[in-house]
């Protein structure tokens, strides 16, 4: 039999490995968020500047079409004009065409930066993406160990057992925190960002070119109000003040209404029982459930038409969504999780539940969760 204090070695071993790989991937993450920041200004600044270029350009080249139209006239009236003024009108428009030359080739370079610009912004924002999904995987299981390191010393034998039900509850943890901070880090962060850069670039069009400046306030002003709606669905994320205040089934006909409204779907939602309060838990997993079939519905189905029912019955809580969609392969769906079925499965388990999924191109799609019933 292998010595739990072997096992304790090992795994807080482990543990340390663990937590230097996910320092080391938070860094990159962060530096690459920082770089898309960076980058972000940059490509703000080589559009002002391509603006001016272009700008000078233009008046170049009028200047250009005068002097051109000069030396012509010149050219043509040898008699009229002495040898100094046909030298000065070919030497004139020689310079102006040589000043526009360079100013189109500093165009075209501008141009090219700001392509460049684009491109190394995108391979920042995937390698941020990648780096921080490793690090709530990683989290995870360095969670995991932590925090089942005594219990693993004193039942090795039955480790399966628990690891499976304690890695399910860490990991909708973790998923959970990991939506609302990628929520905040490309929401309401990247936003706030681009709004001081929108603040500096106002200021130089006010030195520059006042006139065009109401029209970046407006613009600006429009962002913030966006970004303050991103936040207030992040807060609304995390916890529906409905559901403390009126309860299950009046947050989930205000969110339905809402949902209708926003994106053009009917919504019918149909409730059997009475209206009294339930846990908390099971009233948040049951919204949980329901509002993660809508987002699905929203993103996915092309759906016209959504029933949501919702049945009380003595023992348990029935729910069922179906659309009248182009459906999906719930196989592949449950194995690549795009459509955070396996989020849905993991609250409707914790409570005891299960959640049931059938799709086909014909009929839809049709979610069936059961939740066991405590009143609150």
């Amino acid at each position: 039999m292998i010595e739990t204090g072997i096992i304790d070695k090992i795994l807080k071993d482990v543990i340390s490995r663990i937590e230097t790989g996910k320092n080391q991937l938070y860094d990159i993450a962060e530096s690459a968020r920082q770089e898309c920041v960076r980058t972000e200004a940059s490509m703000l600044k080589i559009k002002h500047e391509t603006l001016e270029v272009v700008e000078q350009v233009d008046w170049w080249e009028k200047k250009e079409k005068k002097a051109r139209i000069r030396l012509a006239e010149v050219s043509k009236n040898f008699n009229k004009y002495i040898e100094d003024d046909i030298r000065k009108a070919y030497e004139t428009t020689k310079d102006i065409q040589i000043q526009l030359a360079l100013l189109r080739e500093k165009e075209v370079q501008f141009k090219i930066r700001r392509l460049e610009l684009e491109q190394q912004y995108k391979r920042m924002q995937d390698t941020a993406e990648k780096a921080e999904s490793l690090v709530s995987q990683v989290g995870v299981a360095m969670n995991f160990l932590s925090t089942n390191l005594k219990s693993i010393q004193e039942e090795v034998g039955k480790v399966q057992n628990w690891q499976e039900l304690g890695l399910a509850v860490i990991k909708a943890q973790e998923e959970e925190r990991r939506r609302v901070a990628r929520g905040i880090h490309d929401g309401p962060a990247q936003s706030l960002a681009n709004i001081v850069l929108r603040i500096e670039f106002c200021e130089k069009v006010l030195e520059k070119r006042p006139e065009v400046l109401p029209e970046e306030l407006s613009q600006l002003k429009n962002f913030a109000r966006k970004t303050l709606e991103e936040i207030r669905k992040i807060l609304f994320d995390l916890r529906p003040m409905d559901l403390d205040d009126l309860g299950l089934i009046a947050a989930l006909k205000r969110f339905l209404l809402d949902f209708q409204e926003k994106n053009g779907i009917i919504v019918d939602f149909e409730y059997s029982g009475n209206e009294q309060l339930y846990a908390p838990e099971i009233e948040v997993a049951t919204f949980r459930i329901i509002q993660e079939c809508m987002n699905n519905v929203r993103k996915h189905s092309n759906a016209s038409v959504v029933k949501v029912t919702l049945e009380k019955a003595p023992l348990k809580i029935n729910t069922v969504v179906k659309d009248d969609g182009i459906g999906f392969n719930v196989e592949e769906g449950l194995h690549s999780n795009r459509f955070g079925l396996k989020g849905m499965r993991e609250w409707a388990r914790l409570l005891g539940g299960d959640v049931k999924i059938v799709s086909s191109s014909k009929m839809g799609t049709r979610v069936s969760a059961i939740i066991p019933l405590k009143e609150r």
